[in-house]
């Protein structure tokens, strides 16, 4: 079956249960879904333990002694130093999580302020385990392949796929292709939902347009969720086509560029009081990244060797901030005051 074919077919039926529930439906979804996918995860090392003759605690003392437990990386110049990315990685968490309307719709679908908290902060919790347990997942990858003398150069992402269909048999290919779904599944809904969402209240507005006629309103916002679809399945099919092989680290990379703008943006609008000539705001947001890139191009020119790591987004953030200040409108500011 085509890929495309595939991805065009789970689509419509994401577009069938998000119409028919909304986020209702994402929240049970999705935890059936994440449910789904840490079992994938479980089994599959469990499968290769059992192939490997090998217990859970060997394979731990053994990770835990190997270099993929390497996180203290001081090499100032190195995209993976271990401050950058501790740092890098907070803010990042920030953007994506606390400014995503992807992420925020989930709590906002809570019935108060207290759940709302305490829903983040068990997130926040539970994370750190189930980051420990695809970490671990990685680790013994990397070791069953070295156990088969298998090539991994080039493989990355595709590491996974590989073992599972090729070397873990029929049960191994099974629970790959149920935790994969399951991890796509949580993802593409819950995006397709929150795109639909900001398009419809944050930039047309059309709640406010439409205001007392809510058939009107649900047959556009209908239209506009079928739209949205089509630019996911775009997107998807175009990565496919980009076929790059380490397309996580890519992702995070893009994201310090897109989320830069915004984590800005927030933080602007809350640590000051001063109001901006709003016209300008949208060429600061997409300024904000090109300049980013060139000082990245720079800093590498000028730094033989250095790698720029995912703090392009606090990079990114303080250009937006800074350019803020630039537009600033001084006869609003002074009737609600300065910083």
């Amino acid at each position: 079956v085509p890929f495309w074919v595939t991805v065009v077919l789970f689509m419509f039926l994401i577009q069938l249960y998000t119409l028919k529930g909304g986020i209702k439906t994402i929240v049970w979804t999705d935890m059936l879904q994440t449910t789904f996918m840490l079992l994938a995860a479980a089994l599959i090392v469990g499968i290769i333990l059992h192939q490997m003759h090998t217990g859970l605690g060997d394979m731990w003392t053994k990770v835990w002694h190997s270099d993929y437990s390497k996180i203290l990386v001081t090499d100032i110049k190195s995209s993976q130093n271990f401050v950058k990315l501790f740092i890098s990685g907070m803010f990042i968490t920030i953007a994506m999580t606390g400014l995503d309307q992807d992420m925020m719709q989930k709590n906002l679908s809570c019935r108060n302020l207290k759940d709302a908290r305490k829903n983040m902060t068990t997130l926040s919790l539970i994370l750190v385990p189930v980051n420990l347990i695809f970490l671990f997942l990685g680790a013994v990858l990397y070791f069953y392949a070295a156990h088969l003398h298998l090539d991994t150069s080039g493989l990355t992402d595709y590491l996974l796929p590989k073992i599972a269909f090729d070397y873990l048999g029929m049960a191994g290919g099974l629970v790959f292709t149920i935790g994969l779904i399951a991890a796509a599944y949580s993802n593409a809904d819950s995006a397709l939902t929150a795109l639909t969402t900001t398009l419809t209240i944050d930039i047309l507005e059309l709640d406010k347009q439409h205001a007392g006629q809510p058939e009107i309103l649900r047959k556009k916002r209908e239209k506009l969720h079928f739209l949205m679809m089509l630019i996911i399945i775009f997107v998807i099919v175009l990565f496919k086509l980009i076929n790059n092989q380490a397309i996580i680290a890519q992702l995070f990379t893009f994201a310090g560029y897109t989320y830069g703008p915004l984590l800005g943006l927030f933080s602007f609008g809350l640590f000051t009081r001063i109001a901006v000539k709003d016209k300008w705001v949208p060429l600061v947001a997409v300024l904000s990244p090109v300049i980013g890139y060139g000082l990245t191009k720079l800093l590498q020119y000028i730094f033989t060797g250095y790698q720029t790591g995912f703090e392009i987004l606090l990079l990114n953030g303080l250009i937006t901030f800074i350019g803020l200040l630039i537009i600033k409108n001084p006869s609003k500011t002074k009737s609600y005051g300065n910083i």
